[in-house]
């Protein structure tokens, strides 16, 4: 790219200084605090601030699967006092390409005797088929650097000091609240983690306020170190308010044939945390409520443990700090589950590259709910979209009176390892009336037999848990599609009734007599043909309704069936407008001319080095 006076980027220092506030977001990117990345958006175009511990170049990237192959990569640095930075690109062999359209532009660098800064900005989306588009999708990005310059004796190879870290970079900025806020901790007490592939661990909590009532405004996940891939998700529920302190005593095993009775009791969802998540601030007029008598006073924490490897002797004391405050919001915050529930129902037939599941949250649901409790309409204000190992994209859909809208929240790069809250731009009213789909789509291309519902990492989910205000008694709008057509698609004819087993048997036709339908489903002969067949089939279908209040009761649509509404398949993505690179690089050079200018007024004759 063109190089700018030397000047210029020494006068710019100041100034860029002045502007930190452009850079709300940011992340320590290697585990040394080596390399820390700030960045933010506005408009068009994201800006970009690099700080790295080298005085060699600086690599910085977005990948579509957090590898090398087919990036696009910027590099730079200062050289014997010139700063540089060149866009390229990879192909599929990762083989390193300078890209003919230069779409990064530097604003500033310097170096001292340990760091290297640099700053440049780009447009979300360039024109360029070698860059990748920024949207509100999960974005892999690549790091790495080296103690060289780039050019000093040929390409130098930057070894191990490269990584990838999942992020969401055009997700609203956070606000800042007091560090000096009250918090209590929702801790387990040295948990002794099974040498088996997923453990669900329950916990019983009491609120420790409880005499008045406040807003929890912040909470913060306290993964133990060392355990970061280890707690994959952790689940807070509201839990009958009829419970007594005897329930304290202990944790054990979630969804065991004997875990306390207690358990049972706690079905609202009032907060979620993923692996990958950070601490999540409510809006400024949205809290949490705790303290009155109709907030938890006992909960449950539900913490998922993924230990692949079957590693022995692991203990974890993981969990989630609450702050809380005095200073009331104007609304209580509430949770709705949505999507697929969770259950052996929901199915996805192996050697797939893309299966779509749809979760529903009927317009019968929704408007039977918010009729009787908010007529007006709720408000979301965050999502957090959940699925499993063999995802790789969701969306969250909204229809009104048979019209879609936009798209409520998405992830169209979904990364099982880095799952958190998005909050949304704009709120989003729901009224009654109105209907949401969860769309998942799955690849198990790698798989050969079929994957389940279910709670291991191993098989699947299709959720979406939706943050809103006012809080109203909701707390589940999910669907299954009707089991029996999906059996009827492999030859199934007849089922062993009354069931008595579960699962349940098979009568008819022969070559499945007396296999489980988990049997018969596997010993299908699957093609991709007949896995097409079969998601269309299954798209169709009838659905039973999930509808559910606080304290296990039902709203009255539960257990009924609903036909899905006609929609338009696959969802027509909204078209993307991109900016030429030639257009910034002219607009780019007027801005910083007029900063030069306000820069050289101000000075005097002080300034720092490059």
């Amino acid at each position: 790219m063109r190089r700018w006076p030397l000047l210029l980027w020494g006068l710019l220092l100041p100034a860029a200084t002045a502007a930190a506030g452009r850079y709300p977001h940011s992340a320590v990117l290697d585990g040394a605090a080596g390399y820390r990345l700030l960045w933010g958006h506005q408009g068009s175009s994201i800006s970009f601030r690099l700080e790295v511990r080298t005085q060699g170049y600086v690599g910085f990237g977005l990948s579509p699967t957090g590898a090398m192959a087919s990036a696009d990569i910027v590099v730079g640095g200062v050289a014997r006092g010139k700063p540089y930075l060149q866009d390229y690109f990879t192909d599929a062999n990762r083989a390193l390409k300078r890209d003919s359209q230069q779409d990064y532009h530097l604003e500033y660098a310097m170096e001292n005797s340990t760091h290297t800064i640099l700053a440049f900005s780009r447009e979300l989306h360039t024109c360029d088929t070698n860059d990748k588009s920024i949207t509100e999708s999960t974005v892999r990005v690549i790091w790495a650097y080296h103690h060289k310059d780039m050019g000093e004796a040929g390409q130098n190879y930057h070894g191990s000091n490269r990584g990838s870290k999942s992020l969401r970079l055009l997700n609203p900025e956070k606000k800042v609240i007091s560090a000096s806020l009250a918090y209590f901790d929702l801790t387990n007490q040295d948990v002794p983690i099974p040498d088996k592939d997923t453990t669900y661990w329950c916990q019983m909590f009491k609120i420790p306020i409880h005499h008045a009532k406040h807003h929890v405004i912040k909470v913060e996940p306290l993964i133990q170190k060392g355990h970061g891939n280890l707690v994959h998700h952790i689940l807070l529920y509201q839990c009958s308010s009829s419970l007594n302190d005897s329930v304290l005593d202990y944790g054990h095993e979630c969804y065991h044939p004997n875990m306390p009775d207690s358990f049972l009791t706690c079905e609202t969802v009032i907060f979620a945390w993923a692996i990958g998540g950070e601490a999540f601030t409510y809006p400024p007029h949205v809290g949490l409520s705790i303290g009155t008598s109709t907030d938890p006073q006992y909960v449950l924490m539900e913490v998922h443990y993924d230990n692949p490897s079957y590693l022995e002797g692991l203990i974890d004391n993981s969990g989630l700090r609450l702050f809380y405050t005095t200073d009331l919001r104007k609304y209580d915050a509430g949770v709705i589950e949505a999507g697929v529930w969770v259950s052996l129902f929901h199915n996805i037939p192996p050697g797939m590259p893309e299966f779509m599941s749809e979760g529903h949250c009927t317009l019968e649901c929704l408007e039977e709910a918010l009729d009787a409790e908010r007529p007006s309409g709720i408000h979301v204000f965050a999502v957090l979209l959940h699925a499993h190992l063999a995802g790789r994209a969701i969306r969250m859909r909204h229809f009104r009176k048979g019209e879609e809208q936009k798209l409520l929240a998405y992830d169209d790069e979904f990364d099982f390892n880095f799952q958190e809250f998005q909050y949304l731009k704009e709120e989003r009213t729901i009224l009654p009336g109105d209907n949401l789909i969860t769309e998942c789509r799955y690849s198990t291309v790698d798989r050969i037999r079929m994957t389940w519902g279910g709670l291991s990492t191993r098989n699947e989910m299709c959720l979406s848990y939706l943050l809103y205000y006012p809080r109203i008694n909701l707390t589940r709008c999910a669907s299954i599609p009707d089991i029996m057509e999906q059996l009827q698609f492999i030859g199934v004819k007849e089922i062993y009734r009354p069931v008595r087993t579960w699962p349940f048997i098979i009568k008819s036709p022969k070559q499945y007599k007396n296999l489980s339908f988990m049997d018969a489903m596997n010993k299908f002969k699957w093609s991709r043909s007949a896995g097409l067949s079969y998601n269309e089939l299954v798209l169709r279908l009838p659905v039973n309704v999930r509808c559910s209040k606080t304290d296990n009761a039902e709203w009255s649509i539960q257990g009924m069936t609903a036909i899905p509404p006609e929609i338009e398949r696959p969802y027509k993505t909204e078209p993307v407008i991109c900016i030429s690179s030639s257009y910034l690089h002219c607009s780019l050079f007027l801005n910083l001319l007029f900063i030069a200018c306000v820069t050289v007024s101000t000075l005097g004759n002080s300034w720092p080095f490059v």
